[in-house]
């Protein structure tokens, strides 16, 4: 972990105990910090600059979110993810996502409709332009739209909890070398229904195009899990 690089903490710009949680978190996510590996308060406080107050609250934190375990005799380790949890949690987001779609048809006006517009705009960009990484900030910034014209707290706080269980996977499924071909332009296309279905004010369309295009996703993750031998 010593060579591990994380963001500087600009102690000015946000809540300090934030910045330090999104650096590691974002290091998890994105395998900086590789699954199994030990999270000791000394590194951490050290590598950050900041006290172990903070990095325990950013620990219990990441605990909650099920990204790191407390093992005996060893503490704060960074979770492997099984396929099995995999597909688990793939379905529950499935079903989330269908509920937020029909609660954003139920609860959000056409301002809130324009921004989805606007932001599925920047994710076709992303697309476009072929960067993973882009996708994938890009399509979360889409449906924190979306969670938030739903209306309900509650639901946006499962949802991002859950994207932060999978985000390893979904990064996984916009840039492993052998991407299906044509899964970036049924992304597109499922996003685009969802976002017909909602401006027709069509709730039971919106929700079943919602749950489908995380669906798609969670197929594409799995055929590459099991043609790499890709663990969590």
């Amino acid at each position: 972990m010593n060579n591990l690089k994380i963001e500087n903490i600009q102690k000015l710009a946000a809540p300090l105990r934030l910045q330090v949680l999104d650096g590691l978190r974002r290091a998890i996510i994105e395998g900086r910090l590789a699954p199994g590996a030990r999270l000791t308060e000394r590194e951490l406080t050290e590598m950050m600059g900041v006290s172990r107050t903070v990095i325990r609250e950013a620990l219990r934190q990441l605990e909650t979110e099920g990204l790191i375990a407390n093992v005996p005799n060893k503490g704060p380790v960074v979770r492997a993810l099984s396929l099995a949890e995999a597909k688990d949690l793939y379905t529950i987001r499935a079903v989330l996502e269908g509920l937020a779609a029909r609660l954003f048809v139920q609860n959000a006006g056409d301002v809130e409709v324009k921004r989805l517009a606007q932001a599925l705009d920047v994710v076709v960009g992303a697309y476009e332009r072929g960067d993973a990484q882009e996708v994938l900030e890009t399509k979360n910034r889409f449906y924190e739209v979306l969670f938030e014209g739903a209306g309900s707290e509650t639901l946006s706080s499962m949802l991002g909890t859950l994207h932060a269980r999978i985000w390893r996977w979904r990064a996984l499924g916009l840039s492993h070398p052998q991407r299906s071909d044509s899964r970036s332009q049924e992304s597109i296309a499922g996003l685009r229904g969802m976002l017909a279905a909602i401006r027709q004010r069509d709730a039971e369309a919106a929700e079943r195009l919602t749950r489908d295009e995380a669906h798609g996703a969670a197929t594409e993750v799995m055929r590459l899990i099991e043609l790499g031998g890709v663990t969590g």
